[in-house]
């Protein structure tokens, strides 16, 4: 049996990667020399944490225990790091007691003192830290590296071949076509990510979906090899992900930010930290969400997401290497994931949001198991 898969971001690489294991013959065709869009402008966060308990956050932990076999593999660096969420304020503080209180049984969550949070993170501002959230499970890669070498992997594998600097133009019926060349296979997967509107623009019109633009940094490599620990998150990633919705007291909570961070809600900026393992920190970020984004970024959303990520913690050098934005593609009905059959041989997997890197690998072998 013949796959076609469109698209090597995340999403492609993962239904790649399932349908190989199942003895499929899969050809992936991109448009560009290697995958260049929102699957390698990320922090490289696999972050179980901010998944909603239940099937979605299983499907995170299958993609963490994937990620983990492909970093052998294909031979990159991966720590599995878990993740420290900072409490500057008795409310806060709360929602960490919250969250710990309702995972108990489920997941680990652990209520750290100001001091216990300190000798985790040397990185962890001290000053008027109440506490925080202590989480096991997520796991740091550095996307650029992690994405490039699982794509030159499975490149490597006598069952999938890649098709680069081709860019797919029509689909019709198990027939693909890019310029005056065409493939056919039994089944074709898009997952070319926003770019599927351009293939399917009546599909594209007609489904809850939207467009995300981040902004994102990179600071150069810390001085003496000089480690911040975990990733670090700030209270604004609480109301961010859907996993602390379990905690009574989060619409309080978004109530206080409303009044303190209009304007950082408004850009949906929560900030985060993470180091990959040359020593290099990613910092961000912000949501604006629209079909027509502006394709220009904006110094004041960088120095906003500076300034707030200032307040929590500190680093040996602050000297930004490079800044730069991502556009994914954001289900507005809550979905998850927008998994569509065109036809009897066409598949749309697409629609991830911001926890491509999370959840891709999971629902890949989901949507082959599927499917096939």
């Amino acid at each position: 049996m013949q796959a076609l898969v469109i698209g090597s971001g995340i999403v492609g690489l993962a239904v790649t990667r399932a349908l190989s294991d199942k003895g499929w013959k899969v050809t992936v065709i991109e448009r560009n020399p290697k995958p260049v869009g929102a699957s390698i402008r990320n922090f490289g966060m696999i972050w179980p944490v901010g998944q909603a308990q239940g099937p979605t956050f299983e499907r995170a932990m299958r993609s963490r225990a994937i990620w983990l076999e492909m970093s052998k593999k294909a031979k990159f660096w991966v720590e599995e790091t878990g993740s420290l969420h900072l409490a500057y304020t008795d409310l806060e503080n709360q929602v960490v007691e919250e969250y710990v209180s309702a995972m108990q049984g489920i997941k680990s969550a652990y209520h750290l003192s100001a001091s216990q949070t300190v000798e985790r993170s040397p990185a962890a501002i001290q000053q008027g830290l109440k506490g925080a959230l202590w989480t096991e499970e997520e796991v740091i890669v550095d996307p650029r590296e992690a994405i490039w070498q699982t794509a030159a992997y499975l490149e490597s594998l006598e069952n999938v071949t890649f098709e680069w600097n081709k860019a797919v133009t029509e689909i019709n019926g198990n027939k693909v076509k890019s310029g005056n060349q065409s493939w056919e296979a039994d089944m074709v997967f898009v997952c070319s990510g926003a770019d599927f509107e351009t293939l399917y623009p009546e599909i594209f019109a007609a489904t809850p979906i939207t467009k995300c633009k981040l902004q994102m940094m990179r600071l150069i490599k810390q001085p003496e090899n000089w480690r911040i620990g975990p990733p670090l998150c700030a209270g604004l990633s609480f109301i961010h992900y859907k996993g602390f919705q379990v905690a009574p007291s989060l619409p309080k909570l978004k109530e206080f930010y409303e009044g303190q961070y209009p304007d950082l809600l408004d850009l949906g900026i929560h900030v985060m930290v993470s180091q990959n393992g040359t020593g290099q920190l990613t910092i961000g970020d912000s949501h604006e969400y629209g079909l027509h984004l502006d394709p220009f970024d904006r110094q004041d959303i960088n120095d906003k997401i500076t300034g707030f990520l200032k307040t929590f913690a500190a680093f040996k050098d602050w000297t930004l290497e490079s800044s730069w934005h991502g556009i994914y593609p954001k289900m507005t009905n809550g979905a998850t994931e927008f998994v569509h059959q065109v036809s009897p041989h066409v598949w749309i997997v697409n629609g991830m949001g911001g926890a491509g890197m999370t959840l891709s690998f999971g629902l890949g072998e989901e949507v082959v198991q599927k499917i096939l």
